[in-house]
């Protein structure tokens, strides 16, 4: 018993020597702390006249009424850089990472993503939804909303039968197709 109890104080005196040697001990002042450093003697200069916060605000801009060209193209260009990795290009849930062994997100293609509201894609890009985190921070709210009018697009595309396109569109549509 004795063996276990001189075991256990060594133990302890051996954890409690221990000391990280890195950053994570080093000294450091708090935000707006006293300090000899600075003239005014706070530990923290003030910006700079004219200095441009590092992130401003982005408030919540309403769904666009009308969908332009313009705004689909800025959501292809965002849902490329953003979405794809994991999405894919054409939305059905197998992008690179998932390729790679991360989960599968639900494919767009599904009726109960087709007929979710333009909102709930919103609020899933604005704050994640089950492994995807939230791109408030990277996302722009109007490129948000473009996003979303591209994923609309892509689930038209892939779900609209042909006989149902005008003349003109199946006419464009044999050229580009093999």
């Amino acid at each position: 018993m004795r063996e276990r109890l001189a075991l256990l104080v060594l133990c302890g005196l051996a954890l409690a020597g221990c000391k990280r040697h890195d950053m994570y001990t080093q000294q450091r002042s708090q935000t707006w702390d006293q300090s000899r450093f600075f003239p005014n003697g706070l530990s923290m200069r003030p910006p700079a006249p004219g200095a441009v916060p590092v992130q401003e605000d982005d408030p919540d801009v309403p769904q666009p009424a009308v969908v332009t060209q313009a705004m689909l193209a800025r959501g292809a260009q965002r849902f490329d850089i953003f979405c794809t990795p994991c999405h894919g290009r054409s939305g059905d849930g197998n992008g690179m990472i998932v390729q790679r062994g991360f989960p599968h997100p639900p494919s767009f293609h599904t009726d109960r993503l087709r007929e979710a509201k333009a909102q709930h894609f919103y609020d899933v890009i604005t704050n994640g939804y089950g492994v995807m985190y939230g791109y408030a921070s990277r996302v722009p709210s109007a490129d948000r909303w473009a996003v979303i009018a591209y994923v609309r697009a892509l689930q038209r595309s892939q779900g609209t039968p042909a006989a149902s396109l005008t003349a003109d569109d199946r006419a464009a549509l044999a050229q580009v197709a093999p």
